[in-house]
């Protein structure tokens, strides 16, 4: 069971944290930006330190919540001695390493690799665990499984030094949270010491919260901004979900729908440009091509995902009559426009990536410094050095869950690598879809939300990466294209029942069932169940294409969305729709959204018969209304 609740702590034992936070920041920050140092060194460094604030921070179990018990000062010391080991034998360990090592070789492998699966458990919960020892399990007897799953089998001493090096625990996840990711991590806790994060829902407020819904508007369009730079839906949902689900619940909005709106959101956040989580550095160094390339192949896609949310959630003010804020609860618009300045970190950060072409780590450090200059603007929210160290203490608290993620992570992609399983996965996935694409995405889907149910969306988007998008390269889909299907998944996991942490985390909020809140979240998010299968298929949608075919799927996607947000919600052009007239609206949905031109004619003339229909009806009704017998002119 995860424990999500910190330990709290006295004046001493907060400083401690304190210095430890704002120490492990500094030292990321100069070996990135100043004097790079070792791989080992420095993704172990990185594991160390937040090792070490998780096993002070959080409780192994409930008793032990109010104070530091002996057994996670031994876990500290199970972490640091095997890095000190490996520093000190360094010259002889990188050769002996999965494949002749000593005796105290595996020991001190044993003790790191505990060590990284109970602080994965305290900040992730146990699934993630318990697949990594069975990954582990696997490595030793896989030589008793039958088919395509045997291996030959290794030695325990041979796979747990394997296991604590670049080729597993120290691999490549953990490299993209030390060097990407907790760059980014730091950059959040800058934008919400400078005032930016409070500035996106004010802004939000400002452009939106006047019109029918507002405050569920507001809530898809600040979450969307605050979880681009926050990378984890429940996170996301948790920060801006309360003060956006109360809002929402005061003008009427039902609980379940409130906090299905905002785990949507949040979620999407993860697939929302500029940051997109870690999941999305992760995959580009799969990949080996720039960062910049899977920001613009996401753009589309997370535009209709949140345009159809939008439309859904202005669908369902229309339904039941819910109104905007009132103008007294609202910023004033020419005040907040004035102040449109704030979002220049996002901006640098774009700027420095699809510009200047920069590389992660200098556009990450531009964005944070240009938070601190923006904070500088007001005298009340200016930065001085007090802010900064707070900020960067902050930063590498946030940066905890994500390092026990990737180090779990790296644990079952060793094991992968070391018994070559993944390319096994991919000739079952061959064999059992019978060669054809669209099994095995759908395969594959199912594969991504189970995996995603019960972990972070990195380590199920690095399980799938690993595992899974060979199969679908084989079969024909482009890599980027592969990836980013698995990716998808992974991440709107998180408001898939029976397991979905972001719709659980909404419910908490509003007081909702978690079930109910999940289901409607499903319903809202339903474009990112449509448009991977598409953008597979025709890699237009992910902007792959000439300017002609990229121009063409935009405009037609779009309708696609409101569509589909018509058909889900049983509303179309100012009417309420029965039932049999939401699969025609559906089916125009998907032809809209299928890049291709007889389909994009089909969706168009379907939709324009759907709109005569509707509007011929509502005539009739209103001539029938108003006949003679009619008492009140009321049915």
């Amino acid at each position: 069971m995860e424990l999500s609740r910190t330990r709290e702590f006295g004046r001493a034992g907060s400083l401690i944290i304190y210095i430890s936070g704002a120490v492990c920041s500094i030292l990321h920050l100069y070996f990135l930006l100043i004097s790079p140092i070792d791989p080992w060194f420095f993704r172990g460094m990185h594991l160390v330190f937040l090792s070490f604030l998780c096993f002070l921070l959080y409780p192994g179990w409930k008793k032990a919540r109010d104070r530091v018990h002996p057994v996670d000062y031994i876990l500290i010391s199970m972490t640091v001695i095997p890095y000190f080991y490996m520093i000190v034998n360094f010259d002889e360990w990188i050769y002996r390493v999965g494949v002749s090592p000593t005796k105290w070789d595996t020991v001190i492998s044993l003790m790191f690799v505990i060590a990284v699966l109970e602080m994965t458990r305290r900040t992730t919960g146990l699934a993630l665990s318990i697949i990594a020892i069975l990954f582990i399990l696997y490595g030793y007897f896989g030589k008793y499984l039958p088919g395509l799953l045997y291996h030959k089998g290794y030695s325990w001493p041979r796979i747990l030094t394997y296991l604590f090096s670049l080729d597993g625990i120290l691999g490549l996840p953990i490299f993209v949270s030390a060097s990407y990711v907790y760059i980014f991590v730091i950059f959040g806790s800058f934008l919400k010491a400078s005032g930016v994060g409070d500035y996106f829902i004010k802004f939000a407020n400002a452009m939106v919260g006047w019109a029918r819904g507002g405050p569920a508007k507001v809530a898809v369009i600040s979450s969307s901004l605050f979880g681009t730079v926050s990378g984890s839906s429940a996170a996301n949902v948790v920060g801006t979900g309360s003060f956006t689900i109360p809002m929402m619940k005061s003008m009427g909005y039902k609980p379940h729908f409130a906090g299905a709106v905002e785990a949507v959101a949040s979620t999407g956040g993860q697939i929302m440009p500029p940051v997109m989580g870690a999941g999305a550095f992760l995959m580009a160094e799969i990949l080996g091509i720039p960062y910049v390339k899977v920001l613009l192949a996401a753009i589309l896609p997370a535009v209709l995902y949140y345009m159809a949310v939008y439309f859904m959630v202005d669908f369902e003010a229309a339904k039941t009559g819910l109104e905007g804020l009132p103008k007294d609860k609202l910023p004033d618009r020419k005040e907040t426009l004035k102040e449109l300045y704030m979002f220049a970190p996002l901006a640098v950060l774009v700027y420095f990536l699809a510009v200047q072409l920069a590389s992660i780590i200098k556009a990450g450090t531009m964005a944070l410094v240009s938070s601190i200059i923006v904070s500088w603007t007001k005298r009340e929210r200016a930065m001085g050095i007090k802010k900064v160290i707070d900020a960067l203490a902050g930063g590498a608290k946030g940066a905890i869950e994500m390092a026990g993620t990737c180090a779990a992570a790296g644990i079952v992609i060793g094991i992968i690598s070391q018994t070559g399983v993944g390319l096994k996965f991919a000739s079952i996935l061959l064999s059992v879809s019978e060669k054809s694409l669209a099994l095995a995405l759908f395969l594959s889907m199912v594969v991504a939300i189970i995996l995603g149910m019960g972990m972070p969306t990195t380590a199920a988007y690095a399980i799938c990466a690993a595992v899974i998008t060979t199969g679908l390269i084989k079969l024909g889909a482009l890599p980027i294209a592969a990836h980013l299907f698995v990716f998808y998944f992974a991440c709107i996991s998180a408001i898939t029942p029976p397991v979905a942490l972001a719709a659980y985390a909404g419910a908490a909020i509003a007081k909702a069932h978690p079930n109910q809140v999940g289901f409607t979240a499903m319903k809202l998010g339903a474009a990112a169940f449509i448009v991977p299968y598409m953008f597979v298929f025709n890699p237009a949608l992910i902007l792959i294409g000439t300017l002609k075919d990229v121009a063409l799927v935009s405009i037609t996607s779009v309708v696609g969305a409101y569509a589909l947000a018509c058909a889900m919600q049983g509303y179309f052009i100012g009417r309420i729709l029965p039932f049999y007239f939401r699969i025609p609206l559906f089916a125009s949905a998907i032809f809209l959204i299928k890049p291709g031109l007889y389909t994009d004619v089909a969706g168009f003339a379907l939709l324009a018969s759907l709109a005569l229909l509707v509007k011929f009806k509502s005539k009739k009704d209103h001539v029938r209304d108003r006949s003679p017998g009619r008492k009140n002119n009321v049915p």
